[in-house]
C-alpha cells in the first residue's frame, strides 16, 4: 500500500438521497471468487484468509510509507460511469490497454491508497509472490503498441519520483547540458531512470509510458500516463491507484468524470458463495447526489476518529486519531487496498479489553486456538444464532457516529481444530504504537472489511467523503440496467 500523503480532514455523512445517479459503473471482484486450494476446487479455509488479510494489514500498517506531492487540479463538469469491482480482501476492476483493435485486458487492485497506476508487462520478474492470487488469470503483457515512454522533463515523471525537479532527472539520464537547458533531452535518446514505488506491503521498479487506456466499451483515455513495472516484489497484479495525485486514475479522467466516485463493497464474510453480485465502482457521482460533509485538506483519505464504543462504553481515541495536520500527518486513513482496520495499540486495546469484558458478561466462551489461527482477538465460541455480542460504532468529527453492522466487525466461522464448532473473532487491529513509526502519517487505517455494505463516496474535488448504509446489489442492480 504506497499511503499518499494526501491526508484529507474528511467528514462523514450518514445518509445519502435514495435517488440514484448516472454515471460510468464499473464492476469490483473480490479475490475470494478465484481462491482455490491445491486441487483448484476446494474452498481454502476461512481461518487461513483471515490469518493471510492480519498478517497483510499489519505490514501495510507498519511499512506504509508518506509520498507528499502537489494536489492534482481541480476539474469541472461532472458525469458519472459505472464499473463491476471483484470481491474478497482484495478487489480488482479491469482496464484495457493498447489501441482499440488490439486492447488486452488488465485486472489491477483497486487501491484508494496510492496515485499510481500499473501494469506487469513481459517479461516481468515478482519476487515473493508465490502462492499470491492473480485474478482472473492474469499474465504479463507486452508493452501496449502504439505507447511510449515519458520524458524526463515531463511534470508527471517529477510527480513519479516524489516531485523531484525535471532537470535533475534529465541529469540522471545523462542528457547534456545544452539538451537540459534547450528542454530538447527526449525519451528516445536518453530514457530515464527508473522509478522506485513503495506500498505497505510490497514495491516495484517501473518506468513510465504514455497510451491508450480503456475502462468500458465506450470509455478511454488516449494519452494515460501508466507505469510498466518490470520487476515487483510481493506485488504479482497491476494496481490502479485512485489517491488524489496526478498520475491516479481519477485524476486523467475527462473533468466529467474525475471529480468524484464512489463504491459500495459487498458483504462476504470471507465466503465466496456470498458474491452474488459484483461491487459497484461509479465514477463521475452527480453532484446532487453527494453527501454534506464538511471541507477536508488535499493529502490522504482520511478521518478524524474521536472515540470507539463498545456496547454503553465509550472509549476516546488517541489524540492523533483526532486530527489531521497539514503536512498529512494523523487521522485515520480510508484505505481500499487494507482489510482490516488498524487502530493505535493504546486505543485498540482499550477497545478490546472492553470488547473482552462484555463478551464473557454475556455467556461467551474464549477461544484461544482460533487467535492462534487467525491472528485476530479476541475470539469466542459462537453461533450464528447466539444474541449478545455488544454493537460497536466509530464516533467522528463532526458529531458524526458510524453503528457498524455486526458482521463488520465481529464475524463468525466454523472453526476447525481444539476449538471446533462455531467461533467468532473481533475484527479489528492492534496498529503498533503511532509514536514510534517509521515517519509521518496517519495513526491508524478503516479497512475495507469495515466499509462492507456501506457506499463510500469520495467528493475529489470539494475534499469531501461520505458514508451511507446501503444494499450494494441493489445500486448494481439499479445501474446495470441503465
Amino acid at each position: 500500500m504506497r499511503l499518499l500523503c494526501l491526508a484529507a480532514l474528511l467528514a462523514l455523512a450518514l445518509l445519502l438521497p435514495r435517488r440514484q445517479c448516472h454515471g460510468l459503473l464499473v464492476p469490483l471482484t473480490n479475490t475470494l471468487s478465484s481462491l482455490r486450494e491445491g486441487n483448484g476446487t476446494t474452498p481454502v479455509p476461512v481461518h487461513h484468509l483471515l490469518r493471510s488479510s492480519s498478517l497483510r494489514s499489519a505490514a501495510r500498517r507498519r511499512r506504509h510509507r508518506a509520498h507528499r506531492g502537489p494536489r492534482p487540479p481541480q476539474l469541472p463538469a461532472h458525469r458519472q460511469l459505472s464499473l463491476p469491482l471483484s470481491p474478497g480482501s482484495d478487489y480488482t476492476l479491469s482496464l484495457s490497454v493498447g489501441p482499440a483493435s488490439a486492447a488486452a485486458p488488465v485486472p489491477l487492485f483497486l487501491d484508494t491508497g496510492s496515485d499510481l497506476v500499473w501494469f506487469p508487462p513481459a517479461p516481468f520478474t515478482c519476487m515473493l509472490c508465490e502462492g499470491k492470487p492473480t485474478p482472473g488469470g492474469s499474465a504479463p503483457l507486452l508493452p501496449p503498441p502504439g505507447s511510449r515512454r515519458v520524458p524526463c522533463a515531463s511534470p508527471l515523471y517529477s510527480a513519479a519520483h516524489a516531485s523531484a525537479p525535471p532537470f535533475d532527472l534529465c541529469a540522471a539520464a545523462g542528457c547534456p547540458l545544452e539538451d537540459i537547458e534547450t528542454a530538447s533531452c527526449s525519451a528516445a535518446s536518453h530514457p530515464c531512470p527508473p522509478l522506485y514505488y513503495a506500498y505497505g506491503d510490497g514495491s516495484l521498479v517501473a518506468h513510465l509510458r504514455r497510451g491508450r487506456v480503456g475502462l468500458a466499451a465506450s470509455v478511454a483515455v488516449e494519452n494515460f500516463t501508466f507505469a510498466c513495472a518490470h520487476t515487483a516484489l510481493g506485488e504479482p497484479v497491476g494496481v490502479a491507484g485512485f489517491g488524489r495525485g496526478p498520475l491516479s486514475l481519477p485524476a486523467q479522467l475527462s473533468p466529467s468524470l474525475s471529480g468524484r466516485f464512489s463504491y459500495c463493497l459487498v458483504s462476504h464474510s470471507f465466503r465466496a458463495d456470498r458474491l452474488i453480485r459484483p461491487s459497484p465502482l461509479i465514477l463521475g457521482r452527480s453532484p446532487d447526489d453527494a453527501p454534506r460533509p464538511a471541507a477536508s485538506h488535499p493529502y490522504f483519505y482520511s478521518v478524524a476518529l474521536e472515540a470507539v464504543s463498545v456496547g454503553e462504553t465509550r472509549i476516546p481515541a488517541r489524540p492523533e486519531l483526532g486530527r489531521v495536520d497539514r503536512a498529512g500527518n494523523s487521522g485515520m486513513v480510508v484505505d481500499s487496498g487494507t482489510t482490516f482496520t488498524m487502530l493505535p495499540s493504546e486505543t485498540y486495546a482499550r477497545v478490546a479489553e472492553a470488547f473482552a469484558r462484555a463478551m464473557p458478561a454475556a455467556g461467551f466462551a474464549r477461544a484461544g486456538r482460533a487467535e492462534a489461527q487467525t491472528g485476530l482477538r479476541p475470539c469466542y465460541r459462537y453461533a450464528a444464532t447466539d444474541r449478545g455480542v455488544p454493537p460497536l460504532a466509530l464516533h467522528f468529527r463532526g458529531n458524526a457516529t458510524v453503528a457498524l453492522p455486526r458482521r463488520n466487525y465481529f464475524m463468525g466461522y466454523r472453526s476447525e481444530g481444539a476449538d471446533g464448532g462455531g467461533v467468532g473473532c473481533l475484527m479489528l487491529m492492534d496498529g503498533g504504537d503511532a509514536s514510534s513509526g517509521d515517519g509521518d502519517g496517519p495513526a491508524g487505517t478503516l479497512g475495507n472489511f469495515q466499509q462492507q455494505g456501506f457506499e463510500v463516496v469520495y467528493d475529489v474535488d470539494a475534499g469531501r467523503l461520505g458514508f451511507a448504509r446501503r444494499r450494494c446489489t441493489d445500486i448494481w442492480d439499479s445501474l446495470s440496467r441503465r
